[in-house]
């Protein structure tokens, strides 16, 4: 069975202790999954809020600052005044002022971010109370792409529950939360990221199926071809990726039916990495998943940045926040 994010950290321990910064940290689910990553000794954590506000929420879960967890108020911190110098100088050429720079790193979401990017931390996390776009936002701007990264995507981490029938298995769905409507080269730009976190995230050698309402040309219609070309497309730039489609979902999943619908396919019906035609067939995707298969969730997860930076969803639970942290601590591992 495959490990979940904090017990595959937990088996490969860093030889270097990480540093995780959240943007949030008076939240007190943000609070009490970075005391339980902490206690777990997955990462040393930085919590960026208001000062008073983080003693007060660490107090009533009794718990203090202390050498492995830290709080950073961008107000205050004798590192601000060091940040606003670099983002001024990241952003001076979209308008950016020195004014407009200081104000900008005093806000945590863009503070965690430069954490991350001077390396003081190793890795970033929030989403609890801002939006996708808050945090997508900051971490493209102040992080930035990874050099060989084409785009920034995201996926969801599937995990099937215990008493899951069989063949039953953690999967990566992707894009669930960032990329609207792909093209067929975002696509394919989206599977190759996705292959390299099903390594990095799952330790398995990925088997990617190319999502669609037709199987191996079932159905004609102009959706149907952006996907077969994503598919073309991920074959040339990357022929060692093992890779089909276009598949719906129960060929890709299921053996009887894969075997019934692409019988020469090696993917059909063992597939651990799903490609979304778009947001909706993603988003909806790996909700039904979840309510429905009562598979565990983690996400989303980005790919593409040149440090790791992540997302929670604002209903996440104290256990997502620990989780999350792991995956952040485990794609700085694999960087």
């Amino acid at each position: 069975m495959t490990l979940l994010p904090q017990e595959l950290l937990q088996s490969s321990a860093p030889s270097e202790r990480p540093v995780i910064s959240l943007c949030e940290g008076s939240d007190p689910r943000v609070v009490a999954g970075a005391l339980a990553a902490h206690q777990a000794n997955l990462a040393d954590i930085i919590l960026v809020g208001d000062a008073d506000a983080i003693r007060a929420e660490l107090s009533a879960q009794g718990a203090s600052e202390s050498d492995g967890i830290q709080i950073h108020d961008p107000m205050t911190s004798p590192l601000t005044p060091e940040f606003a110098a670099a983002f001024h100088e990241l952003r001076k050429h979209k308008g950016v002022d020195e004014a407009k720079a200081l104000k900008t790193v005093q806000t945590a979401v863009v503070y965690a971010a430069m954490l991350v990017r001077l390396d003081y931390a190793t890795g970033t996390v929030g989403g609890a109370v801002h939006t996708t776009g808050d945090i997508v936002r900051s971490a493209i701007q102040v992080i930035g792409m990874a050099q060989d990264a084409a785009m920034v995507s995201s996926f969801f981490l599937m995990y099937p529950p215990k008493d899951a029938p069989e063949g039953a298995r953690a999967m990566l769905y992707s894009d669930c939360g960032l990329v609207i409507d792909p093209s067929a080269k975002e696509l394919s730009e989206i599977a190759k990221a996705s292959a390299q976190s099903c390594k990095a995230l799952l330790r398995q050698d990925p088997k990617i199926a190319f999502l669609s309402f037709s199987t191996m040309g079932s159905a004609k219609h102009p959706a149907v071809d952006k996907v077969s070309e994503g598919l073309s497309l991920l074959k040339e730039a990357a022929p060692e990726i093992e890779a089909d489609g276009e598949l719906q979902f129960d060929a890709a999943f299921t053996a009887s039916v894969g075997q019934r619908k692409a019988p020469e396919s090696t993917v059909a019906g063992h597939a651990n990495v799903m490609i979304f035609p778009n947001l909706d067939a993603g988003n909806i995707g790996y909700k039904i998943t979840q309510r429905v298969g009562g598979y565990a969730a983690i996400g989303p997860v980005m790919q593409g940045l040149a440090k790791p930076a992540n997302d929670l969803s604002r209903g996440c639970s104290a256990e997502d926040v620990t989780q999350m942290i792991a995956v952040t601590v485990l794609q700085a591992q694999n960087g």
